[in-house]
């Protein structure tokens, strides 16, 4: 199989982050079969997944504390990436704001793999799956996103990301329609949409 120029990138799947609250550990619980199985098939296809793991910053203004405490320090259990959505020869960027373009090495990984496309996924996916969205379709890549592998605490919240999404930067579709195109030889489209 030759080498795929396409890439997945998860957003925030972190102990800390996705057990700050109960709808979150509910959404991602419903998910996570999906997701490991989309993760799984999308290795065998040969693409690289590129983890985007948020580390908050002790003198950021717009930190958020939870609880009385910040989340996602460096260097603590919290702040890992789960055990159950990582695997040998997957890459953890470390990124300190919602978008995993922003002030990170992500670009520069996508560059040295020839990556055209990236698949985006994670939760929230009205924070930071919409911002790496916007911000790599900024970059020129083709975005796509698979609705069943990105969650939010508040279904509302999600289906009116990917509605934003579908209609500026991304192809939205299910991640069983992106491993058959991939599996099948062929590419994943541009979208194309025209401003009104």
């Amino acid at each position: 199989m030759k080498k795929q120029t396409v890439a997945v990138l998860t957003n925030d799947l972190q102990y800390d982050l996705v057990e700050k609250t109960n709808e979150r550990v509910a959404a991602v619980k419903e998910a996570t079969g999906k997701f490991q199985t989309f993760l799984g098939d999308m290795r065998d296809l040969g693409c690289p997944i590129f983890h985007l793991q948020l580390i908050n910053m002790p003198d950021d203004p717009n930190i958020e504390l939870h609880q009385g405490r910040m989340l996602a320090a460096k260097g603590s259990k919290g702040a890992e990436v789960m055990a159950e959505f990582v695997a040998e020869g997957d890459v953890i960027v470390e990124k300190n704001k919602d978008s995993g373009f922003y002030e990170t090495a992500l670009e520069g990984l996508l560059k040295e793999h020839g990556i055209e496309t990236v698949v985006i996924t994670g939760m929230q996916t009205q924070i930071c799956v919409q911002t790496t969205a916007a911000d790599a379709f900024f970059r020129g890549y083709n975005v796509w996103v698979p609705e069943d592998c990105v969650v939010s605490a508040r279904s509302e919240d999600k289906i009116r990301s990917l509605d934003w999404m579908a209609g500026y930067c991304a192809t939205v579709a299910t991640g069983p329609e992106i491993v058959a195109k991939l599996s099948k030889g062929e590419t994943l489209p541009r979208m194309s949409s025209v401003t009104p």
